[in-house]
């Protein structure tokens, strides 16, 4: 399953660990996953999501379509 946001399309990063000693080792930053059901009027339905905690702030802000709309002008 992979770690990308649906809306945003965030994906891990990647970075160093660093220890006290300043020791550097590699590991992942992954992005902050929820699901989340969304109700489209349009269709009468819902659909099941997997966005960031961000995605899912901006969307209650803006609403589904003018997100996309945003995102798509980019």
């Amino acid at each position: 399953m992979a770690r990308i946001c649906q809306l945003t399309g965030t994906k891990p990063i990647s970075g160093n660990n660093v220890s006290h000693a300043h020791n550097k080792t590699r590991r992942r930053f992954l992005p902050n996953l929820q699901k989340k059901r969304i109700w489209l009027p349009e269709e009468k339905r819902w659909i099941t999501i997997k966005a960031t905690a961000k995605a899912i702030k901006t969307l209650d802000k803006k609403g589904l379509y003018q997100m996309l709309k945003d995102l798509e002008n980019k």
